[in-house]
């Protein structure tokens, strides 16, 4: 029997996707907020932390680049 493989994407091509899903996941957990006891105090350290301000948006640019470069990747069996 033989293999028609009329995909868009191949195997690797998912596979980048998926792991530039995953990183853009734990981009967006890091940067979502963390609740405080109380409402009327402000805590400029959990809302300012370098988590929130730097990591996060670093790893979510990171998962959208992985998303493109998982996009143009050519098939090598192409």
């Amino acid at each position: 029997m033989e293999k028609n493989s009329n995909t868009l994407f191949g195997k690797a091509n998912l596979q980048l996707m998926a792991v530039g899903a995953v990183v853009m996941i734990i981009g967006l957990f890091l940067l979502s907020g963390g609740k405080s006891n109380d409402p009327n105090v402000f805590s400029d350290d959990e809302v300012y932390s370098t988590t929130r301000i730097t990591i996060a948006p670093i790893l979510i640019i990171l998962g959208f680049i992985i998303e493109v470069v998982a996009i143009m990747k050519k098939d090598k069996a192409n």
